[in-house]
């Protein structure tokens, strides 16, 4: 009887509590979706087996389920602790991947109703957009720490643009406005953004350990940025070029930065899922424009390195969760 009365309390801690569920796991609902479709552009580029992107989409759909189910019961038991971690000036810019994995997955959903695709998609451009809101005027009160300028602050100032990511094909007659919207305020804020944040890694202490893979973040400004000025001007031009190359290049820069073993693994790793899911799907679209040999290697190496990446990251998240150490504080 006293044996199994002591071991109550070691189970109960292994598993943690929901209490301290991070709302940046989200970010694996954003890594996955948006890597559900790249492979969908390469099951037309390399003839790959469509099953997998849909595998893929299916996994997204099923860990945004879990994680808002979770989180539900996070604010419905512990709200103090959702609102501390909405007010903090750097965990809170991560409540934007609940939104923007609303707008990935109506592109997901789209396979099975384009009705249900177009409903979670206007779901998802009236939070995101009403996040963005939020944050932005927020930063506008003033007397914003510098430290507080992290890769992080891209995520609810930049997520308009993912609105004509998911919605570039939409056939609504008004979706085309909302789009073009969403485009304008993404594209000036992320000038803005990726200014303060770049000064302030330049001109101050480097950013704590932990924090490190969210520096990929940085890239997507302009990879999304990339898609969704595609789905706006309906063709890949100059333009479009130059910020598909940039956010390449700076892949390139921060790979070197962040791919290091001293860089212990947490949630947070899944700020990289995206991003990188954004510059394969720019290069799978570039590269089916300019059909050249060179770009169809990049685009194809690019995507396993994304694939590889992600499920890397969904099998360590998986053994954090066995072992508590995800939910225990």
């Amino acid at each position: 009887m006293e044996t199994s009365i002591e071991k109550q309390p070691a189970m109960n801690a292994a598993r943690g509590s929901v209490k301290y569920l991070p709302v940046n796991l989200f970010g694996a609902v954003m890594g996955l979706a948006g890597l559900s479709l790249a492979w969908r552009l390469a099951s037309n580029m390399f003839g790959t087996e469509i099953m997998i992107a849909d595998a893929i989409g299916i996994a997204a759909i099923v860990v945004f389920v879990a994680l808002a189910f979770g989180y539900g019961a996070k604010w419905a038991k512990y709200p103090s602790a959702v609102k501390d971690e909405f007010t903090h000036p750097i965990a809170g810019n991560f409540f934007g991947t609940i939104t923007i994995g609303i707008l990935l997955l109506s592109t997901v959903v789209a396979t099975y109703s384009t009705l249900l695709q177009e409903v979670v998609w206007t779901i998802g451009t009236i939070s995101t957009i009403a996040l963005s809101f939020t944050s932005i005027a927020r930063l506008l009160k003033g007397n914003m720490d510098r430290s507080h300028a992290t890769p992080a602050l891209l995520i609810p100032g930049v997520a308009t643009l993912d609105i004509a990511v998911a919605g570039g094909t939409l056939p609504m007659a008004w979706a085309h406005e909302v789009n073009l919207f969403a485009a304008s305020v993404g594209a000036i804020v992320a000038i803005v953004f990726f200014t303060m944040i770049f000064s302030r890694l330049v001109h101050r202490a480097p950013l704590a350990s932990g924090m490190m893979p969210s520096m990929m973040i940085l890239i997507a400004p302009f990879e999304v940025g990339f898609l969704a000025y595609v789905n706006v001007v309906q063709r890949v031009d100059a333009f479009a070029a130059l910020l598909f190359y940039f956010g390449l290049f700076f892949f390139a820069i921060l790979a070197t930065r962040i791919f290091r073993r001293s860089i212990a693994f947490a949630s947070g790793w899944w700020a990289i899922g995206f991003p990188m899911a954004a510059l394969s799907n720019a290069a799978l679209k570039y590269a089916a424009v300019r059909q050249t040999m060179v770009l169809h290697y990049l685009a194809g190496a690019l995507l396993v390195i994304v694939t590889i990446a992600i499920a890397v990251l969904f099998v360590r998240t998986l053994r954090i969760l066995a072992n508590g150490e995800l939910l225990g504080g």
